[in-house]
């Protein structure tokens, strides 16, 4: 990126931010939503390619089920870490920190002799991950008012969605034409751009909130932090019920979508270009959803909003199984993309109000960290089924258990007074601990 452009990112960022929020989203946010973006085409190249690029290096399909397996270990000691790092030095700091290990994820993989050196690169990809995921979602969150928090959510989702319509195509491409190496290549330069100004976006915002940031890492802040989400996570409220339903989700959805590129490619007869288009299509349903679906929220109901979205997923899983046309492949995809263009403003906006502000990050850090516990085998067990009974089983049992937590949607993600005073109750806590 040119210097002249570095520059003016710098004399926009600079000026203060007005007391009175005028604008749904700020120039911080903006130039936040510009950098994830850039860094998350580049994933989306790398991961919708990932299982194929095990293939191509030698591994079969249950070396890849166990690659994805063992791969998720790190990132469950992370997730946490992360959120408490994200909470203790601030959002922007830990991106940033976040995206320069993320550029040894991008750039090792391109040097790798045979499959198990991506383990390296996994590794370094789940330290990334566990640094910028948790801040991602909490910084959204400080950066709007809870009244437009859906809305907010809904355009950030639809920004963000536009890294599956231009990685996966561009990823098939570059794939088809030039191989995995290039390709990969090409996502680590993507990756350098969206680094680039995520430093300078924490440079900048950081000296006007050098002030607000006096807590220091330790390990009795950690304690505490955990300390006190575990007890929200515990206490049978929403929070405990989202853990609960996404945790089952995971594990059927990781035993399936691991091995969705693999079945694309060998029972779907799709070359790479289209299995890369298929993500477009999805992404495209997405971003024409995620805004409505926001304001639908804020207006109405996100409990109503998850469940439709956790019931169109089961339809198009079903979908998936019984088509065999490109036509039909994209139309499922696009089903996805409508539901979880639905689901996730909701569900950020709900997560977002039974978490304590002050304590986002190692919510976030929490909760995803608990999925990948719940999900750690499932990889493994979906290639098993794949080779043991056949490759649509973990489709099947994805399907099945995605209609199945419709239910605990609709009737327990209702946010209530005894969830809010439990945050307010929790953020208090922490801070008279800081006292």
């Amino acid at each position: 990126m040119p210097n002249t452009k570095l520059k003016e990112m710098e004399t926009t960022l600079a000026k203060p931010e007005s007391p009175i929020r005028t604008r749904i989203l700020s120039n911080t946010l903006i130039v936040f939503m510009i950098a994830m973006v850039f860094a998350n085409i580049a994933s989306e190249m790398y991961m919708t390619m990932l299982p194929l690029y095990l293939k191509y290096l030698g591994a079969d399909v249950i070396q890849i089920g166990v690659f994805f397996t063992v791969s998720q270990i790190v990132p469950l000691i992370l997730q946490v870490l992360g959120g408490w790092i994200s909470d203790t030095i601030g959002r922007l700091r830990s991106v940033a920190i976040g995206s320069l290990i993320g550029l040894g994820a991008f750039i090792s993989p391109i040097f790798v002799p045979t499959w198990q050196w991506l383990y390296l690169s996994e590794t370094l990809n789940a330290m990334t991950r566990s640094l910028i995921g948790p801040s991602f979602g909490a910084f959204i969150a400080e950066e709007t008012a809870e009244e437009h928090r859906g809305k907010v959510y809904g355009i950030t989702d639809t920004i963000y969605t536009v890294v599956t319509v231009i990685g996966p195509p561009l990823a098939g491409w570059l794939a088809d034409n030039y191989g995995f190496r290039i390709m990969i290549a090409v996502a680590a330069g993507i990756y350098i751009c969206a680094t680039t100004i995520r430093l300078v976006l924490a440079k900048v915002v950081g000296k006007r909130q050098k002030e607000v940031i006096s807590e220091k890492l330790s390990f009795s802040s950690l304690k505490t932090n955990f300390k006190t989400i575990l007890g929200l996570a515990l206490a049978g409220g929403v929070l405990t019920w989202l853990l609960l339903t996404d945790g089952v989700r995971d594990i059927a959805f990781s035993m399936s979508f691991r091995l969705m590129p693999i079945y694309l490619g060998e029972i779907g007869g799709m070359s790479l270009q289209k299995i890369g288009w298929l993500t477009s299509f999805f992404g495209i349903a997405m971003m024409i959803t995620t805004i409505p679906a926001g304001w639908f929220a804020d207006k109405f109901s996100e409990r109503i909003a998850i469940a439709l979205g956790f019931f169109l997923e089961f339809v198009a899983m079903l979908l998936l199984i019984n088509v065999e046309t490109f036509i039909g492949f994209a139309s499922v995809w696009a089903i996805f993309g409508i539901g979880v263009g639905l689901m996730s403003p909701a569900y950020q906006s709900l997560l977002s109000k039974v978490l304590p502000e002050r304590l986002r990050g190692t919510g976030f850090g929490l909760i995803h960290a608990s999925l990948g516990i719940f999900s750690l085998p499932a990889p493994a067990i979906g290639s098993l089924l794949w080779k043991t009974i056949n490759p649509q089983a973990p489709f099947y049992i994805t399907a099945i258990i995605a209609l199945i937590t419709v239910i605990p949607a609709w009737f327990k993600f209702k946010l209530n007074k005894r969830d809010l005073e439990r945050a307010a109750a929790a953020n208090g806590y922490h801070t008279e601990e800081e006292k």
